[in-house]
């Protein structure tokens, strides 16, 4: 007979730099895959700024990359109880957010990048989230194919939404852009598509494009 128990736990993220809550914008960073947060917001680096603070969660979930030792990476669920993993997805990203913006006398934009595995769970999350989302950028990833449209449609009303890709990316297929083309038309909203020169990876120069332009 299956039970299921809650308990208190603890989870990691990573900052650019320890706030001041003096900052104009918030940029939610979640990261892909089989990777850790410590190195995802690294990425982030040239970008960094007094007025602009990353905020980098780590998913609860680690394996090793290969085999039984060596290096480890997180992820935010497997297939394995999955609707569980969702809902503590759901639980640690409002936590985390709200413990931020609960110390800003005057409130910065927030905005949110998801990137591969990290886009899906960012959707599912800043759909249900009380608070407005600025910018939402889903990064060789795309909106969790299970997403709420009615909600959606609520909370992204104001949203500008990226969706961006490799040209090079091998782990797109048609299918999955197919996909997501079948879901954005369901959503009914504008939808920025860019590409690079790359793959599975961010690139600075579309990085620079999006971030700079919500200064």
């Amino acid at each position: 007979m299956k039970h299921s128990i809650r308990f208190e736990y603890e989870s990691h993220f990573f900052l650019s730099h320890e706030p001041t809550f003096k900052e104009k914008e918030i940029w939610l960073v979640v990261h892909g895959y089989g990777q850790l947060a410590e190195f995802f917001v690294r990425k982030f680096k040239s970008f960094y700024s007094p007025e602009r603070l990353f905020i980098a969660p780590e998913g609860t979930n680690y394996n090793y990359l290969e085999g039984f030792q060596g290096r480890v990476g997180a992820n935010w669920m497997t297939k394995h109880e999955r609707e569980t993993a969702i809902a503590n997805n759901h639980r640690l990203l409002d936590k985390l957010i709200g413990s931020f913006m609960e110390h800003y006398e005057e409130k910065p934009k927030v905005h949110v990048l998801g990137f591969s595995q990290g886009a899906a769970t960012a959707t599912r999350w800043a759909s249900n989230w009380t608070g407005k989302i600025d910018t939402l950028v889903l990064w060789s990833g795309g909106f969790a194919l299970d997403l709420n449209i009615e909600s959606a449609n609520e909370a992204f009303a104001e949203t500008e939404m990226f969706l961006v890709l490799g040209e090079k990316d091998d782990l797109i297929t048609s299918e999955s852009i197919q996909k997501q083309e079948e879901l954005i038309q369901n959503l009914g909203k504008q939808v920025e598509r860019l590409t690079f020169d790359g793959g599975h990876e961010l690139d600075t120069e579309v990085l620079d494009k999006i971030i700079n332009a919500n200064k």
